[in-house]
């Protein structure tokens, strides 16, 4: 017997935030997101997301067992930005079993209409930085801590369930170069030069954040705001993704770009890889998961590549070019030999482009948002009811003898038309 019931007590969020460490018990590729961070997002206080979101949490039990989780999230902002009225999936995961998989998503079905919504779609978390997209592609490989996991058979239920693509998101891995390419730099020198750009200097991470970090952000929502997902980044917001990277964030995978104005223009940064030392540890901090992740972050072979900003004005100058050498270089410098990319839009050819300027790069996972409109039942069954009293009108003509053939031709001919 499969129930579902709403997340409400302390224990059901344990349990929340624990089954997928059970469900994916044994997989070598599974990475668990920090449980600090997971605790956080049931917290007001914690997660700011509740100022702009409405948000639902279920578990499924099945035979007293539970069986499977998910998440809904209005994010009234994207809606507001979009106008639409769309309820988000996330944090999806269910045993191999089609009923558990399809109580949960109706949960989020039946919630979404309640709510007033008329489509879900997802995964997709609280905002852009979160885990999102279905792996449908690349089940074999580690994913990185800022990636989702999940099973080949997610893809199939909910394809049973009338969910389809609405885009997919891409990820690389790239073998970096052992030689510098002396042509990148002086491309970059003479970029700079023109511009009258410089690279941004502290003296320590702390300065390095509180100079500028409100330039970066403002250039993310300016370089990113008009992509599939993306909501702007209030004051918030801000805050609470700088204390989450905080730990791992390396100033040497990091560059800013200034202008003769001090106004950031451009950034890009990477992270050192730690999803081995977060999988070993389960996603815990104590008590060697925080040393784990700090070991990693400066003895690690495997970097993950971030994001790249450019300011509109200077984008097709070269400035990619520029970052991604300056970060090659520096993650080089502290012995990295492969970096993955984020999440690439299928859709934005510009950054695709640029990851297939490198001579040693695959193209390894796949990831897939799926959408469902909640009203296509409704619409497919008024169609057949005027098919039905189509068919009905027709007959009635027919089989009144007290018109003329002619009228009769007539008027089978119009009905035939509609």
């Amino acid at each position: 017997m499969i129930s579902v019931v709403e997340v409400k007590t302390k224990r059901q969020r344990k349990k929340f935030v624990d089954f997928p460490t059970k469900l994916y018990k044994g997989n070598d590729c599974y990475v668990h997101p920090l449980r600090m961070d997971e605790f956080a997002i049931f917290d007001p206080k914690k997660n700011v997301s509740f100022d702009e979101c409405d948000m639902v949490f279920y578990l499924a039990y099945k035979d007293g067992h539970v069986a499977g989780r998910i998440c809904g999230i209005i994010q009234k902002v994207y809606n507001s930005k979009t106008e639409t009225k769309k309820v988000r999936f996330s944090r999806f995961d269910c045993i191999e079993d089609f009923e558990v998989a399809k109580a949960l998503l109706s949960k989020i079905e039946e919630w979404a209409k309640m709510m007033g919504m008329d489509t879900v779609h997802g995964p997709l978390g609280f905002h852009d930085l979160e885990r999102e997209g279905l792996l449908i592609d690349g089940f074999d490989r580690l994913a990185t801590f800022e990636e989702n996991y999940n099973f080949p058979y997610y893809k199939e239920y909910l394809e049973q369930l009338g969910y389809v693509k609405d885009i997919d998101y891409l990820s690389f891995t790239i073998k970096l170069p052992e030689k510098s390419d002396d042509r990148v730099q002086k491309l970059s020198d003479l970029v700079m030069k023109r511009y009258n750009l410089r690279i941004a200097t502290a003296k320590n991470k702390k300065e390095y954040i509180n100079k500028y970090k409100d330039g970066i952000f403002d250039l993310l929502d300016e370089a990113y705001g008009d992509l599939y997902g993306v909501i702007p980044y209030n004051e918030k917001l801000r805050k609470q993704i700088i204390d989450q990277f905080n730990l791992i964030i390396n100033l040497e995978y990091l560059i800013t770009i200034l202008d003769e104005n001090d106004k950031v223009v451009a950034f890009g940064f990477g992270l050192p890889s730690i999803a081995k030392s977060v999988q070993k540890s389960k996603g815990k901090l104590l008590p060697l998961g925080v040393f784990r992740i700090l070991h990693d972050k400066n003895h690690c072979k495997l970097a993950d590549f971030g994001l790249i900003g450019v300011r509109k004005d200077l984008q097709g100058k070269g400035i990619p070019a520029i970052i991604l050498n300056y970060i090659v270089e520096a993650a080089k410098q502290v012995g990295v030999t492969r970096v993955e990319t984020n999440h690439s839009l299928e859709t934005n050819l510009k950054i695709l482009q640029t990851w297939k300027n490198f001579d040693d790069v695959e193209q390894h996972k796949r990831y897939r948002v799926f959408t469902k409109d909640l009203n296509e039942k409704k619409k497919s069954g008024a169609k057949k009811s005027v098919k039905k009293v189509t068919k009905k009108k027709s007959t009635s003509v027919k089989s009144n003898k007290t018109k003329q053939k002619s009228n009769t031709t007539s008027n089978r001919k119009y009905t035939n038309k509609k």
